[in-house]
């Protein structure tokens, strides 16, 4: 389950992404996450993935 708070839900996807997932699509796909909800949630606090750092910035 996905913290509901998007500052904790910011550092939990970056700590995966991170040890885990080469990708933002792998991890969604390994976690069955709703790529588009979860990017609209991290970008209501002004953060968007970048492919280049595999992280949310």
């Amino acid at each position: 389950m996905l913290p509901n708070d998007p500052v904790m839900l910011l550092s939990y996807i970056n700590l995966k992404l991170r040890d885990f997932y080469p990708s933002l699509d792998a991890l969604c796909e390994d976690l069955d996450i709703d790529m588009q909800e979860l990017t609209e949630k991290l970008a209501a606090i002004g953060c968007h993935y970048d492919a280049e750092q595999n992280r949310f910035a």
